[in-house]
């Protein structure tokens, strides 16, 4: 043996630890830990797994326990100034994905100590952080997070939540109706009122902006809003009913949103709206404090959801970013249609609904989800099903959603060929037709034509709406389909 030779045998004989990189599924590591029954106080998580060709089910699974909790890819020194039992991430149960031969579901408890208390973004950064980049991963998708009550109650939730929007509104028995102004871009703000004034008064209880006008060059945020808040009050003093715009006010910092939200609220609105994803949990979370605060109403749109969620692979299922929508605060959000131009499967968006409504969220009711789920009294948010759908679909909506909803409609109100007013009044009767029919016990589905048939012989609003879109349907293949394992 050479000197050099010598002299490395030494050094790692006289190594201080156990140096080096070793299977994260190996014995003592914890973070592979099958039959671990988890903690009350433990955070859930749901993780489909794709590893490499070659790299074993329960390798990648102990992978993703200990890079999204307390591991490096190699051993270090300092691992012996804590508990590694403390801080580390175990899968409990992995299970196979039905027909598919090249994943599993892995089940991974999380301690309670890993989290900042009340703080989505800091929880983020390690369900879905770094670890979605780990190389023996082919693909990783998040499918549901349990939130325990120790943690669950560090966030304040919706600001209001279902029955405190109808209260405000005193609108009860049916579903709320509300209408995206179109075209979403190019308006002027005088226009813009116009349209919205035209939909309120025929019969809607919202109207909103869409989810990319916030102040561009042809209509700055503060003209929008006073011609449309002057559109609201007017159509409220023409109709009795109470009403609302939701005023958008996504912006690019925080400072710019609280000033956009505060000229709401001085100009009497009751709601105000934020695309949710885009401006990040921090600013969501701010915002809907502040409406709680400032007795605002919140309006959460979805836009970039599909860019996280719509891979079946990859990615962070919607039904996540919908519980944790609710976690951090808004009275309405966006689950769509099942029967409209955007993707949304039945199963999956009737657990959804469930699981943004009930006061428990099991997964008997809430199909899709792995765990059951107390909400705590966390007050519970309406649904809002939009994108492609016209009078037709009210009947199924009606059927699928229940009440607490809110039917929104664009282009099945804004082109009614005899204007806004005019679909809006076509929407409102069809729904009330709808609405009591059910009532009476008939059925939606088998009926649905002949109750909106029999609803347009004394509309001729609805009866040109019929007209117009009859035999429009969207029905395409689900890209994502309810895996049940």
């Amino acid at each position: 043996m050479s000197n050099a030779q010598n002299s490395d045998s030494k050094t790692i004989e006289s190594a201080l630890y156990d140096a080096g990189v070793k299977e994260y599924s190996a014995a003592g590591r914890h973070y592979y830990d099958i039959g671990y029954k988890p903690g009350d106080t433990q955070v859930l998580a749901a993780f489909r797994i794709t590893p490499l060709e070659g790299v074993p089910f329960e390798e990648a699974a102990a992978a993703v326990a200990a890079e999204s909790s307390f591991a490096t890819w190699t051993a270090v020194w300092s691992d012996y100034l804590v508990d590694p039992s403390r801080y580390s991430a175990r899968t409990y149960e992995i299970k196979p994905v039905p027909g598919r031969k090249d994943q599993v579901m892995a089940y991974i408890a999380y301690p309670l100590d890993l989290f900042e208390e009340g703080s989505m973004p800091n929880l983020m950064s390690s369900l879905a952080g770094n670890v979605f980049g780990f190389k023996p991963l082919r693909a990783l998708r998040l499918e549901d997070v349990y939130f325990p009550p120790a943690l669950l109650k560090t966030f304040q939730g919706p600001p209001h939540g279902i029955q405190v929007e109808r209260d405000r509104l005193d609108k009860y028995g049916r579903p709320l109706l509300g209408a995206t102004m179109k075209p979403k871009l190019g308006l002027s703000a005088k226009n813009y009122g116009r349209l919205v004034y035209e939909a309120l008064r025929g019969g809607l209880d919202f109207t909103k902006d869409d989810e990319n006008i916030t102040s561009q060059p042809f209509m700055r945020w503060r003209d929008r809003y006073e011609f449309v808040m002057e559109a609201v009050k007017q159509a409220e003093s023409e109709t009795g009913e109470r009403k609302g715009h939701y005023l958008n006010v996504t912006g690019g910092d925080m400072e710019e949103m609280y000033r956009r939200a505060e000229l709401a609220k001085e100009l009497g609105s009751r709601i105000i709206m934020v695309d949710y994803l885009i401006v990040g949990f921090t600013a969501f979370a701010s915002l809907s404090k502040w409406c709680r605060a400032n007795g605002m109403l919140l309006h959460a749109h979805r836009a970039m959801h599909t860019v996280i969620d719509r891979q079946p692979d990859h990615g962070i299922h919607w039904r996540v970013l919908a519980k944790w929508c609710r976690i951090v605060g808004a009275d309405h959000l966006h689950n769509g249609t099942v029967v409209g131009k955007l993707e949304s499967g039945r199963d999956s968006t009737i657990g959804i609904n469930e699981m943004l409504r009930r006061d428990f969220a099991g997964t008997k009711d809430c199909l899709g989800y792995h765990f059951d789920q107390p909400w705590l009294s966390m007050p519970g948010m309406f649904p809002v099903a939009s994108g492609g759908i016209h009078v037709w679909h009210i009947p199924e909506l009606v059927s699928i959603f229940g009440d607490d909803v809110i039917l929104q409609f664009g282009g099945g109100t804004v082109g009614h060929p005899w204007g806004s007013a005019a679909g809006a009044t076509a929407n409102r009767v069809a729904l009330e037709a709808v609405v009591q029919a059910r009532n009476e016990g008939r059925h939606l589905i088998a009926e649905g034509p002949d109750i909106l048939k029999a609803a347009a012989k004394s509309s001729s609003e609805l009866r040109v709406a019929m007209e117009t879109w009859q035999g429009i349907t969207f029905d395409y293949k689900e890209v994502d389909t309810l895996v049940k394992v």
